[in-house]
């Protein structure tokens, strides 16, 4: 499976095999430190598909830490405010 593959995957809404998907990239021995970098982010991006800032977050940290300058760099800070905006409303009634 390619990092292209991953892309359409989740273009096409099929986010449990865009996240499968991104973890055989992953675990793959022979992929490259951006192709894994690149994974992370994308299951970080499938994630938040799926609503789940969580996980998402935390795949976006896992790439940042192969590629500190990549785009998850943005995607993180992104999924930050938005969990700083949830988490001030639940203190306003």
């Amino acid at each position: 499976m390619s990092i292209d593959d991953i892309r359409q995957l989740i273009a096409e809404e099929r986010v449990d095999e865009a996240i499968a998907a991104a973890g055989e990239v992953i675990g793959d021995a022979g992929a490259s430190v951006h192709e894994r970098a690149m994974a992370y982010y994308l299951r970080g991006n499938a994630y938040r598909k799926f609503n789940d800032l969580k996980q998402a977050m935390n795949s976006y940290l896992e790439s940042m830490e192969l590629e500190p300058d990549g785009p998850a760099a943005m995607a993180y800070s992104h999924a930050q405010e938005v969990m700083a905006f949830y988490c001030k409303d639940l203190y306003n009634p």
